[in-house]
C-alpha cells in the first residue's frame, strides 16, 4: 500500500507545493504624472496576472515603510510628463524598485516587469508619429518544449526520479533486517539456494510493484500537471526499470549492512534522499557546482535517470540520444546487486 498510494500522493503535494511561477506580486504605484498613458501602463502591470495592486504610494519614505514591513515586493514610479514626453517621440524613463530580501523572486520579478514595460514601449512606439515602426535590431526568442517556461514540467520529472528512489531503496532496505530481526534469517541460510538467488528473490517482488508505483506516478502527473509524453513509452519503461533496480539494490545493500530496522531507515534516507535531491541537477545545476562535488554527482544514478526521463517525455528523443544514460544506470545497477551478493555470502559463509 505504502509503495503503490505513498509514491503518487508525494508527488501531488510536492507538484502543488514546488512552483518557480511566481503569481500574486504585491505591487505598489507612485504615479507622478496622473495621465491616460500612466494608467494604460499600471493597467499593463495588474493585468498580466502577475501583480496584484497593493498601495498608492506618494513619498519614499511610504516606499520603505512598505518595503520593510514586508507588504510589498515592487514599485513602479512612473515620472511626471509621462504622457507629453510620449507623444513627442523621447525616451521615458520607468522606474521599478524590487525587494531583493530574495534573490531568486527579485530575479523573476524583474523579468516579468521588464517584459511587460517592453511590450508597452512596443506600443507606444507604433502609435508615435515621430518614432520609427520598428527598432534597428530585434530580437525573437523561442523556447524549446516548454513554450510556457512553466516550472512544472522541469519540477515533476524531477520529483518522480526523488519519490521513486526513496521509496524504492527504503522498502528493501528493511527487507533482509526484518529477517534478521525475526530470527528467520538462519532458517534462510539453510535453504538450498545461494546468496544471489536471495537477492533477486527480495528484488524482483519489489520491482514489480516499485514499476507499477512509478507508471502510476508518471500517469498521475500527466493528468494532474499536463506532463507530456513526446517519447515512447517502452523506452520509458526501460529506462524507469534501469533506474528502479538501482535503486532496490543500493537498498538491498543497506539491508545486508544494517542489523536493526530504524538503522536500516536511517541509512536509507541518507543514502537517498541527500543525493537525489541536492546533486542529480533537480534543484541545483551540476554545471554551478564546485568541480568536488561535480565529481560526486557522477556516482549519483538520479543524474543519468534525469536527463534520460527529461530527455523522453519532454524531448521525445530516442535511444541513439540516451544510450550513455542507460548505459551507466545498467552498470550501477549491475555493480550495486553484486554488492549485495556479496556481502550476504560473506556473512553466510
Amino acid at each position: 500500500m505504502i509503495l503503490l498510494f505513498v509514491p503518487a500522493f508525494f508527488l501531488v503535494i510536492y507538484g502543488y507545493a514546488l512552483s518557480w511561477d511566481i503569481r500574486h506580486i504585491k505591487i505598489a504605484v507612485e504615479d507622478n504624472d496622473h495621465s491616460a498613458a500612466s494608467r494604460s501602463l499600471i493597467s499593463s502591470f495588474l493585468n498580466s496576472g502577475y501583480f496584484d495592486f497593493a498601495a498608492d504610494v506618494r513619498s519614499d519614505a511610504d516606499i520603505t515603510r512598505l518595503m520593510n514591513q514586508g507588504d510589498i515586493r515592487a514599485v513602479l514610479v512612473i515620472p511626471s510628463g509621462l504622457a507629453r514626453d510620449l507623444e513627442s517621440g523621447r525616451t521615458v524613463p520607468v522606474q521599478i524598485l524590487l525587494n531583493g530580501d530574495n534573490a531568486n523572486t527579485a530575479t523573476t520579478v524583474m523579468g516579468y516587469a521588464l517584459t511587460i514595460v517592453q511590450s508597452e514601449s512596443q506600443h507606444y512606439q507604433l502609435m508615435a508619429a515621430s518614432a520609427p515602426l520598428a527598432p534597428p535590431v530585434s530580437v525573437e526568442s523561442r523556447v524549446w518544449y516548454n513554450p510556457q517556461l512553466r516550472s512544472a514540467l522541469f519540477l515533476v520529472p524531477g520529483l518522480i526520479a526523488y519519490i521513486v528512489m526513496i521509496t524504492s531503496v527504503v522498502s528493501t532496505a528493511v527487507s533482509i533486517v526484518r529477517e534478521k530481526e525475526r530470527g528467520t534469517m538462519e532458517q534462510v541460510r539453510m535453504a538450498p539456494i545461494n546468496a544471489l538467488s536471495f537477492v533477486l528473490g527480495k528484488t524482483i517482488p519489489y520491482f514489480v510493484i516499485s514499476l507499477v508505483s512509478a507508471i502510476a506516478i508518471v500517469l498521475v502527473a500527466m493528468v494532474m500537471f499536463g506532463l507530456p509524453m513526446r517519447g515512447s513509452w517502452l523506452l520509458l519503461l526501460l529506462t524507469t526499470s534501469l533506474y528502479l533496480v538501482g535503486a532496490l539494490g543500493l537498498g538491498l545493500l543497506i539491508s545486508s549492512i544494517a542489523e536493526t530496522q530504524q538503522v536500516a531507515f536511517q541509512i536509507a534516507l541518507l543514502a537517498s534522499f541527500l543525493p537525489t535531491l541536492m546533486l542529480s541537477g533537480f534543484i541545483f545545476p551540476i554545471a554551478s557546482m564546485p568541480t568536488f562535488l561535480r565529481g560526486i554527482t557522477y556516482a549519483v544514478p538520479a543524474r543519468y535517470f534525469l536527463i534520460a526521463l527529461r530527455g523522453i517525455v519532454l524531448k521525445g528523443v530516442g535511444l541513439s540520444i540516451i544510450w550513455q544514460q542507460l548505459m551507466t544506470m545498467s552498470l550501477y545497477s549491475a555493480v550495486m546487486l553484486v554488492l549485495a551478493s556479496a556481502r550476504l555470502r560473506r556473512q553466510w559463509s
